[in-house]
């Protein structure tokens, strides 16, 4: 997995690429947390995601919820194949909400 970090004002995009999966929940959570905590609206690009597993979906869940209790956004943009497809199967919108 690799992540890069671009900043646009209060907004923090994450370019998320390869994996989110179990073998890289750890990486993954830091980045999620670490940029939540400095900006007031964070932007999750998976355009270039090509796995996702319960754990990299828990994740996304984790950072949604720790957005909410602070009063911050959090979304997952440009979704690739393998995103739309663990999003839909665990009957999950873009944006983290229930469909």
């Amino acid at each position: 997995m690799e992540v890069r970090e671009d900043m646009a004002g209060s907004v923090c995009r994450l370019h998320v690429a390869g994996e989110m999966t179990i073998y890289s929940a750890l990486e993954l959570k830091e980045h999620l947390l670490g940029s939540l905590a400095r900006c007031a609206e964070l932007d999750v690009n998976s355009s270039d995601v090509t796995e996702v597993d319960s754990a990299g979906l828990q994740l996304l869940l984790l950072a949604k919820r720790e957005a909410r209790s602070v009063g911050k956004q959090m979304r997952v943009s440009d979704p690739s194949q393998a995103m739309q497809e663990a999003l839909q199967q665990f009957c999950l919108s873009p944006t983290l909400e229930h469909l």
